[in-house]
């Protein structure tokens, strides 16, 4: 059977040139004798692994030196707890902004240790617009400011990260890491789950200011404190060996395919045919996110005639095209269409979507 064209939210399509180099290598790394999976995390061989993955990391996203990076478990939920636990100290108050389903539960988790001011949100709008600058109420004594640049589910994007000040900027990326260049200077706390644009699920990475590690609670768990996983060089426990490493594969993959920013022309492409498809259907599909501020790695459509969605993705199956159907909280569909997925499997959905609506409308 021939390679789909998988548009899922995540775990999502890797590189196709990523997972042969990884069957290549599957039960013999560079004539180790060993698959990576069966490697000691403290072996030599698994060494020069992390190292090679950090270090093309860096470049990939130019961290600068005085940032830690590390490499977790536990998905980026986790780091819900995390980030306050190491955060908050006694000011024991953050900001956060409410924009979707995952700030949301960030929201709810930051809770537990103190008080969450929120700076401004859009769930009365169903969560389809960021709310506009001059209602935003930032503290200046917060702790530090949450955001989620892009929601997964719902499939709004902020268009620019908010200003904050002296207040660090903590940022949950995991679907819109690796997808263009930012400024890491701007954050102090980069997050972001493996499974959308980096790699397996299983993994998350942290992308921390040095200065903001050492500070957790002394009540905070061994494995919660950032401390404790930087001087370990995140082997404090076994980490997840497979998933960094298929990552360290996909930082390459990007160094040798123009980096950053030819991801961005590519990707910018991809989320404008797309979106011109949505909105040029003479309102058979639309799209509920203000035009500002869609995402370009998510994009939700919901069709006119909703008794027509079986039918959809029956046959974008049957078409190989699949993971379309919308998250149940929004309905309608949703292509994910993240650093891995070529233009050709864009162009493929939208010839189909093209097709269904002649076919249908």
């Amino acid at each position: 059977m021939s390679r789909i064209y998988n548009f899922s939210a995540g775990p999502a399509t890797l590189p196709l040139a990523v997972l042969e180099q990884a069957q290549q290598e599957m039960t013999d790394w560079h004539g180790s004798g060993m698959s990576v999976m069966e490697m000691s995390h403290r072996g030599k061989e698994f060494i020069s692994i992390a190292e090679k993955a950090e270090a093309d990391l860096r470049e990939v996203m130019n961290i600068p030196e005085h940032y830690k990076v590390l490499f977790l478990q536990g998905g980026a939920s986790s780091q819900f707890a995390m980030v306050p636990l190491n955060l908050m100290g006694k000011a024991r108050k953050a900001d956060y902004f409410d924009t979707g389903a995952w700030s949301a539960k960030a929201i709810k988790e930051a809770a537990r240790y103190g008080h969450v001011n929120i700076v401004a949100s859009s769930k009365e709008q169903s969560y389809t617009t960021i709310p506009d600058r001059a209602l935003w109420e930032l503290n200046e004594d917060a702790a530090y400011v949450h955001f989620t640049p892009n929601e997964t589910i719902g499939g709004l994007e902020f268009d620019t990260e908010p200003e904050t000040g002296d207040v660090p900027l903590v940022a949950d990326m995991s679907s819109s890491i690796l997808s263009r260049p930012i400024d890491v200077d701007k954050y102090g706390i980069i997050y972001a789950g493996a499974q959308k644009n980096i790699g397996p699920a299983g993994l998350t990475i942290a992308i921390i200011r040095e200065d903001l590690v050492g500070h957790a609670g002394p009540n905070t768990p061994a494995m919660m404190d950032y401390a404790i996983h930087d001087k370990a060089e995140s082997m404090y426990n076994t980490p997840p060996t497979y998933g960094w490493y298929i990552a360290g594969l996909v930082f390459d993959w990007l160094l040798k395919n123009g980096g950053l920013t030819a991801m961005a022309e590519v990707n910018e492409r991809k989320a404008t045919a797309l979106y011109d498809c949505v909105d040029n259907s003479g309102s058979f599909y639309s799209n509920p996110i203000d035009k500002p501020y869609r995402s370009w790695m998510n994009v939700p459509f919901i069709m006119a005639d909703s008794s027509l969605d079986a039918a959809f993705l029956a046959g974008a199956a049957e078409a190989g095209l699949v993971q379309l159907k919308g998250h149940r909280s929004v309905g309608g569909m949703r292509a994910s269409i993240y650093n891995a997925m070529p233009e050709e499997g864009v162009q493929a959905l939208i010839s189909y979507m093209q097709d269904f609506q002649q076919k249908n409308g």
